[in-house]
């Protein structure tokens, strides 16, 4: 197992550096990089002063730097490429960026005025927050109702609940927190939750009770918008696997033996049956804590890495994009090994040594 674990570990140095290369390769193509916005924006200050972001420097539009619709001096554009960083070719950017990422050195952001590393750190709490919460929720519901699903298949209540999540699953999570908010938040009817923020304003003088209070409060409607456009997927793989199990000959014999249904269910069936569903824990943790949080984000008002990550990729901030890229990817690199070696703790027969030999 450590040998297996040692070459995966091996694995993630290439695949993080092919997929840095690839998305390197893509952002030369986009148009209208940092430096086309900083001019953009210094051509639209006719007769005024602007500071160019984090370059420290102060450039006078209006005058000889400034030529109206003739555009900036070049002087000028040399200037801002070399705060940039585009003053060098696209391969000498891409060893420089390397480099740096190898030392977990990320830069500062283009135009936060901030280490990329403590955008993140503080956008993270948002982001754990939904991705904890909502997976957490999401298999507590997901699991007793697929088991539930499976012992009473072809019932009507398998076929009403299979209704309702379809209704679920077919109905975007952003559509159903716009529902929420008009419903609960003040919007037509009632004003039982907030509309915005990860705490209230007046949080710091609440007490360490008032404190966990206030925080499950605001996360009560973003939290539901993400388990109900979310939980279908795992309920019905959670009941197709019982019912794969089930049907199996062990279960027969078991049966016969004269056990009891919830002594064949609970002490053989439901450890094979659960092997994909638990050890797809960690992938779908880092599904909603990556690409569902976005909209509910900005539904809610809640800075997270989400929308970080979108404004970064419309602004072009690139150390932002490519900083966020490489943590994610190696943090999905780490949890997809995490995710295998799991296989091995719900079931022990599990032997990936063996299965390469």
């Amino acid at each position: 197992m450590l040998a297996y674990i040692f070459r995966r570990l091996l694995l993630i140095i290439p695949t993080l550096l092919g997929i840095l290369i690839i998305n390197f390769v893509i952002i030369q193509a986009a148009p209208g990089g940092p430096v086309e916005q900083m001019i953009a924006k210094l051509e639209g200050f006719e007769g005024a002063t602007s500071r160019i972001a984090g370059g420290g420097a102060e450039v006078s539009v209006a005058g000889s730097n400034y030529r109206g619709a003739q555009g900036l001096d070049p002087a000028l554009i040399k200037e801002i490429e070399k705060m940039y960083g585009f003053d060098k070719s696209a391969p000498e950017r891409l060893w420089i960026m390397i480099n740096n990422y190898a030392r977990l050195d990320f830069g500062d952001s283009f135009f936060r005025d901030a280490k990329v590393i403590d955008l993140i750190i503080e956008k993270m709490p948002v982001s754990i927050s939904l991705g904890l919460w909502s997976t957490l929720i999401m298999y507590l519901v997901s699991i007793p109702l697929g088991i539930a699903k499976a012992t009473r298949h072809g019932s009507h209540f398998d076929v009403w609940t299979s209704s309702a999540i379809i209704v679920g699953y077919a109905i975007p999570a952003f559509l159903f927190a716009i529902l929420l908010i008009v419903v609960f938040a003040g919007g037509s009817y009632l004003d039982w939750f907030p509309l915005r923020g990860l705490t209230s304003n007046n949080f710091d003088e609440l007490s360490t009770t008032g404190k966990i209070l206030d925080y499950f409060w605001h996360l009560v409607l973003p939290v539901t918008a993400l388990v109900i456009g979310n939980f279908a997927t795992m309920t019905l793989l959670t009941k197709n696997s019982f019912l794969d199990e089930i049907n199996k000959q062990y279960v027969v014999t078991a049966k016969a033996k004269g056990l009891s249904p919830n002594r064949v269910l609970y002490g053989h069936v439901f450890r094979n049956a659960m092997l994909l569903v638990i050890a797809g824990f960690p992938s779908a943790f880092i599904g909603i804590f990556f690409t569902g949080s976005l909209l509910i984000e900005v539904i809610f008002s809640l800075d997270g890495l989400g929308l970080m990550s979108f404004e970064a990729a419309i602004n072009r901030d690139y150390p932002v994009v490519f900083g966020t890229l490489f943590i994610f990817t190696l943090l999905g690199l780490v949890v997809k090994l995490i995710g295998d070696l799991t296989y091995t703790l719900v079931d022990p027969r599990i032997d990936f040594d063996s299965r390469e030999h």
